[in-house]
């Protein structure tokens, strides 16, 4: 009877033990890093009271007859499943994301966690600000932060450029002048009579007609007969008399009108006089309006017959010519009409003004504009203008063929960028590279450095160029390497510079696109003093500095083993190694097992709650389930002193 009491306390052992550890497990519901435990119960001994016998030839076998002698706790396994983790922003707050731990050491004893609440000591050292406990290197070594150092500045020796150089060339451009109308061969409008001279009018009689010139109020023409007639000479003479036209006598005796300007936009017409004394009819004119006309100019073409030429040039007038040459010098000169002198035609003009420019062509385009081009590219001021003399009998409008400036003067296409370049004692000098499309469509890199700073000793990079995708061809052909003299510094310093690569687009390219280029990278810093620090993901803490720049101070070992459920607990969320959990292997995160480290986070508990108060449930009705035992044995055993 005592077997029943035993067992019942073996249960009611078990159970408590097992509310123990769920009543820890609750309690480091919010220890970082804590990893709950699960109790495993296995039955005692049992008592037999029959052996098993096996079967004979005429009976079967019997199992065995056993009562058992209660339960016992047989196992505590710890569940070091992943816990979700929590930024805390602090620099030195750790996690792992995997099957790591963290090794720390008092000096003696090496110590493993998965909670890294780490931070600096007075000597710089890493430790675990829970014990004081050092941090591990992967090599088994405390780690020591420098701290107070500055990063040395390093010489700039490299340089990636990308970016475009437009494929639209747009320089270099000669500037040009354009006149801003053409000149033209113009005929005048003409009429002639259809009857000859002379005329019968009576004597005494007046007779009349009207004409108009170019939409102009109609002019009377009168001629008065003294003996009978008058002739073709005087109707001539009276219609010269009038603005704008002139009259003459043909071969045949007739009469014939024109206009004195001439070109599309003059028209004449002759309006009939009083039906009696009706000049128009008499010597036959027409009274349907007629114009002028206007045709390329030949060689022939005098300035008399362009349309601007308001009165006729005569031998010895002059043409004012002024300006400046492409390279600014000014130009005066006196163009004097005639055939004994500088000429009568365009042709002649325009030939005047050719040789007067030195470092400028001037010619007449195909559609009869003056035409001045500069000699060379690039900008000038370059100008032209005619004027007529004060003195001159002709005239003409030359404002309707002044010159502009139709194509402004431009330098090669250029596009310029920058690239800060570092001697070797950290000093920053600005290197300016200058691309300058060629004519033959390839592209010159010019760099210079700021007057003081020192001087470029290498020459231009010359024949940088692209295939019809814009992708560059030939870069292992091109010098890239740009050799510097920078004051103050003895040793000259070479910069190489990376285009890109053939066929791709990942450098300099050549697109219908603006020019634009960048400088992405270049090797060289000036010297830095630590600003911030950073925890990477396999363990290296990094130095972060006021240049931009980063080096690794230190870092961080990271144990596994191969039994990690047989550490031995040691207290402050620290584990030790034991007979069962196998060599410690110490390495880098981020490798294996180990697991990456999270910089500026912890990992929670792993304790589910729910699931711990349903276990605890469990084992308060197993307590007193066994507890029942215990009293229900009792009664027997006191039952039983009763029978005496």
């Amino acid at each position: 009877m005592a077997s029943a009491l035993h067992s019942g306390l073996s249960g009611m052992q078990a159970n408590q033990n097992w509310i123990d550890l769920i009543g820890n497990n609750l309690a480091n519901a919010s220890t970082p890093g804590f990893k709950s435990s699960q109790a495993t119960f296995a039955a005692q001994f049992s008592r037999t009271l029959q052996a098993a016998t096996g079967p004979g030839s005429n009976r079967g076998g019997r199992n065995p007859v056993q009562v058992g002698l209660g339960v016992r706790m047989a196992d505590t396994a710890r569940n070091f499943a992943q816990g979700a983790l929590t930024n805390t922003g602090r620099v030195f707050d750790v996690a792992l994301q995997g099957r790591g731990f963290f090794a720390v050491s008092n000096g003696l004893t090496n110590y493993y966690s998965r909670v890294g609440t780490f931070g600096l000591d007075a000597a710089s050292f890493l430790v675990d600000q829970r014990t004081g406990h050092q941090v591990l290197s992967p090599s088994g070594q405390a780690i020591q932060l420098d701290t107070e150092s500055l990063l040395p500045p390093q010489a700039t020796t490299t340089g990636a450029l990308t970016g475009n150089l437009p494929k639209v060339v747009t320089g270099p451009l000669a500037e040009v002048l354009t006149a801003a109308s053409e000149f033209t061969d113009g005929e005048p409008a003409e009429l002639s009579s259809a009857n000859v001279g002379p005329y019968t009018i009576p004597t005494g009689e007046t007779w009349t007609m009207k004409i108009a010139v170019s939409g102009g109020a109609p002019q009377t023409v009168s001629v008065t007969s003294v003996s009978g007639t008058v002739t073709a000479a005087d109707i001539a003479t009276a219609i010269s008399a009038l603005d704008g036209v002139a009259a003459s006598v043909n071969g045949g005796g007739g009469i014939d009108i024109e206009t004195d300007r001439t070109g599309d936009d003059v028209s004449l017409i002759v309006q009939s006089g009083a039906s009696s004394s009706d000049l128009a009819a008499l010597v036959g004119f027409g009274t349907t309006l007629v114009r002028g006309s206007e045709s390329a100019v030949t060689s022939s073409t005098t300035l008399n017959d362009l349309p601007a030429n308001v009165t006729d040039y005569v031998a010895g007038d002059v043409i004012q010519v002024s300006g400046f040459d492409a390279d600014g010098t000014p130009i005066n000169a006196t163009f004097t009409y005639g055939a004994a002198n500088d000429g009568t035609t365009v042709d002649d003009l325009v030939s005047f003004l050719d040789n007067l420019y030195t470092g400028a062509t001037v010619t007449l385009d195909s559609s009869g504009r003056i035409v001045a081009e500069s000699d060379t590219p690039g900008e000038s001021g370059l100008a032209l203008s005619l004027l007529d003399g004060a003195s001159s009998t002709g005239a003409t409008q030359w404002a309707m063929h002044a010159l502009a400036v139709s194509t402004e003067g431009t330098g090669p296409d250029t596009v310029t960028t920058s690239m800060e370049v570092f001697d070797e004692a950290g000093v920053a000098h600005t290197m300016t590279l200058t691309f300058e499309r060629q004519a033959d469509a390839s592209w010159t890199v010019t760099p210079t450095l700021p007057s003081g700073d020192g001087t470029v000793l290498s020459a231009p990079i010359t024949g940088l160029r692209f295939n019809d995708d814009g992708s560059p061809i030939a870069l292992a052909q091109l010098n890239s390497t740009i050799s510097l003299s920078i004051t103050g510094q003895t040793a000259v310093q070479d910069v190489a510079l990376d285009l890109g690569q053939d066929g791709a687009f990942t450098g300099m390219t050549q697109f219908g696109a603006d020019g634009e280029i960048f400088v992405t990278e270049q090797d060289g810093y000036g010297a830095g003093s630590l600003a911030d620090l950073a925890v990477d993901a396999d363990g290296s803490i990094s130095g972060l500095y006021t240049n931009g720049e980063s080096r690794v101070l230190g870092a961080m070992g990271i144990a596994t083993f191969i039994n990690p459920e047989g550490l031995t607990h040691a207290g402050d969320n620290l584990y030790a190694a034991s007979l069962n959990s196998g060599p410690v292997n110490l390495g880098a995160g981020a490798t294996g097992s180990a697991g990456s480290v999270v910089g500026g986070a912890l990992e929670n508990s792993n304790v589910d709650t729910a699931e711990q108060f349903v276990h605890l449930i469990e084992a308060q009705r197993g307590f007193q389930a066994n507890a029942r035992v215990i009293t229900a044995q009792n009664e027997v055993l006191r039952d039983m002193v009763n029978l005496i």
